[in-house]
């Protein structure tokens, strides 16, 4: 199979993985941008530590690796729009991208959606750099749990959400 072909191959495979969307924020002083995610992984429970891969030519590693500092949210259902502004839908970016929600920023200036069913404030712990991307394990410092409606997740290129049995 050439180069081209298992690309559009492994795609097409990882559209059939349906997943949880976060929004991955970052901010360096004024500079606040970020990005939507379908894979945020936990890497420890003692300290708690979660996973994420950022494009090293995305906005947000940048501001990632001054700042030292990320968000992650957890998206409700009704988040849609957020997911879709934070992908860069609409030609949005940076700051534009926090419209239409909720947002605090920690005292460590981590920006959170008050919102999200969770959020989590990480200092980043180590990186990995592999091919074009970022691979970035994050110290959590903060938590917060705002029980709400279903998930908002993603699969086969739709959001949708997750009805439990």
């Amino acid at each position: 199979m050439n180069d081209a072909l298992l690309n559009q191959e492994f795609r097409a495979a990882m559209r059939q993985l349906a997943g949880g969307v976060s929004v991955i924020t970052a901010a360096n002083g004024n500079e606040r941008t970020g990005l939507t995610a379908t894979s945020v992984v936990s890497i420890s429970m003692d300290p708690p530590e979660l996973f994420i891969s950022v494009n090293q030519s995305s906005s947000s590693w940048p501001v990632i690796e001054k700042a030292g500092k990320f968000g992650i949210n957890v998206l409700q259902h009704g988040q849609q729009i957020v997911a879709e502004h934070f992908s860069g839908k609409g030609g949005r970016k940076g700051d534009d991208r926090y419209a239409d929600d909720d947002w605090y920023q920690t005292p460590d200036g981590v920006w959170l959606s008050r919102r999200s069913l969770a959020a989590f404030a990480c200092d980043v712990e180590k990186v990995w750099l592999h091919r074009q991307h970022a691979l970035i394990a994050g110290k959590v410092t903060r938590i917060d749990i705002n029980p709400g409606p279903k998930p908002l997740a993603y699969w086969q290129g739709n959001y949708g959400s997750f009805s439990g049995q």
